[in-house]
């Protein structure tokens, strides 16, 4: 049962936040989630850029909680947010709040769902729920032989057509052994693309 403390937890990390350009992180079910902790971390460097993560529960797996320097909200926290009509929708709350979404690693499984608009967990409702004004951005990682499947371009794709920005994947010996294409971007990367949506800094107009 929802209590008042966990509202009050909600408004008070989404509602104050602290940056003046909000990235949302989206960790789904591959082992590059290992990543995640670090990513956080470098995401964290850029100038003005508060982070928040998304995790969904395969991605949980991969890292420890404890080594990410931010809150993370998992399927669990929808559910027990919303009680009544009266109380706030996560995944609404967390679009309104995120200036870019970045899903990194986005597996084989989540970007079948994004592709064919299924929203069954918190992530996927944020993206079915995204307002394609705001970038959002996605690094595939997947074996080799699931991203050399037909469909796989074909989801990609159909991500492209939605406005959605892709960080492609690299070739390199995978965790399972096998070597190829399908392993997610490089974290400096990831980093470098979404400091291209950053403000660009105003020039003072008075002359020294």
């Amino acid at each position: 049962m929802q209590s008042d403390d966990f509202v009050s937890s909600l408004k008070t990390d989404l509602f104050k936040s602290s940056g003046t350009f909000r990235v949302l992180v989206g960790v789904t079910g591959s082992v590059a989630a290992l990543k995640l902790p670090f990513l956080v971390s470098e995401l964290l460097q850029l100038s003005g850029v508060d982070v928040r993560v998304v995790t969904t529960e395969h991605a949980k797996h991969f890292y420890n909680p404890s080594d990410v320097s931010v809150k993370i909200y998992t399927d669990k926290d929808e559910w027990e947010l919303w009680t009544q009509r009266s109380d706030p929708v996560l995944h609404i709350e967390l679009r309104r709040w995120a200036d870019l979404l970045i899903i990194a690693p986005l597996d084989a499984n989540t970007l079948g769902k994004i592709a064919n608009g299924i929203c069954d967990n918190l992530l996927t409702c944020v993206v079915r729920a995204w307002d394609t004004s705001r970038p959002l951005l996605f690094c595939p990682a997947m074996n080799t032989a699931m991203w050399l499947h037909p469909i796989t371009a074909q989801q990609v794709s159909r991500l492209k057509e939605f406005g959605y920005v892709e960080i492609p994947c690299i070739s390199k010996k995978l965790v399972c052994g096998d070597e190829g294409k399908g392993a997610m971007a490089e974290v400096s990367t990831i980093v470098s693309f979404v400091r291209q949506y950053l403000p660009k800094p105003v020039e003072s107009s008075q002359k020294t």
